[in-house]
């Protein structure tokens, strides 16, 4: 298990989208334990292949320490509710930072498991909000492309602005 590196905003990595997950192995089972490692590391509860520069459809979550990560290849979201909900959210990609970002309040989704086996889950609440977020960033959608223009420039003035204090 390995910590790798973030790909930092604004990256082109965070702006691709990322290419479906074909084969499920030990190579698989390894990238998943890199991208926990990497997240726990960040700190962060989610993160994508993509956060680490691999085009590949693999999520890693894990919103509460106390259960068992989630991970999750090849998610698509195939309902969403009515029903929206605001949450303030972020990204390893961009740290230090975060805004309110309107989302559907529960969804349904399928995946595939590390080893392959298709799933179909509802999701509300937090894991509903970050299942989003991170199939946005596999689809190339980074988190603050959810915003108004003036919110998204204020956002990453602030992002630069940290940046700067820190080289």
């Amino acid at each position: 298990m390995t910590i790798r590196p973030i790909m930092k905003f604004p990256h082109p990595a965070l702006r691709s989208p990322a290419q479906p997950i074909a084969e499920f192995g030990d190579e698989l089972r390894l990238l998943s334990e890199d991208l926990l490692d990497t997240m726990r590391n960040a700190p962060g509860i989610g993160i994508t292949a993509p956060h680490i520069g691999i085009s590949s459809r693999l999520v890693a979550l894990e919103i509460d320490r106390a259960r068992k990560p989630g991970f999750y290849v090849n998610p698509v979201i195939e309902w969403s509710s009515p029903e929206l909900v605001r949450h303030e959210e972020g990204s390893v990609s961009m740290p230090g930072v975060s805004d309110e970002v309107e989302r559907p309040a529960a969804i349904r989704f399928r995946y595939q498991d590390l080893s392959g086996m298709s799933r179909t889950e509802e999701a509300s609440g937090l894991l509903a909000v970050c299942l989003q977020h991170e199939i946005d960033q596999l689809d190339g959608v980074f988190w603050i492309y959810r915003l108004s223009k003036l919110r998204r420039d204020r956002v990453v003035k602030r992002y630069e602005k940290l940046q700067r204090a820190h080289l």
